[in-house]
């Protein structure tokens, strides 16, 4: 799942914190999977449905992320032969990739909640230029 940006939330610094692996937000993306058209009971009022499923990976969480959140962070990868193993090899090769990046990639890019248009500077995570390349 592909991101420039994301935030673990801690009311004693400051609420969301904002993460990335670098100031101007690179493209990375989260190690995800996609079930499509999986049937079950998500709601009980609901009950059965059918509907795509997405969720990511998370590990320990590094130095920076583990200051605000101890108990996880995405699992990410940065580099094109990461996606490609993820992609394509073996599900054992690619859980390989489920670990913590290490200390130092990543740093804190904005405090606050995220906000679409608005005029807050310091928490509006947004890509800056037009259409990236992926990797």
């Amino acid at each position: 799942m592909p991101f420039t940006s994301f935030s673990e939330f801690n009311k004693t610094a400051g609420g969301d914190i904002w993460f990335a692996l670098a100031e101007d937000r690179p493209l990375a993306f989260f190690a995800g999977i996609w079930v499509p058209q999986s049937t079950s009971v998500r709601k009980v009022k609901e009950g059965e449905v059918t509907t795509d499923l997405f969720a990511f990976l998370t590990t320990e969480p590094n130095a920076e992320v583990g200051a605000i959140h101890p108990k996880a962070m995405p699992a990410i990868l940065t580099q094109p032969e990461e996606l490609e193993t993820w992609i394509l090899a073996s599900v054992d090769e690619a859980l390989k990739l489920q670990r913590p990046l290490p200390d130092g990639t990543l740093q804190i890019v904005a405090r606050g909640v995220k906000t679409d248009g608005g005029d807050s500077e310091e928490a509006a995570p947004r890509a800056t230029g037009g259409q990236g390349r992926l990797l």
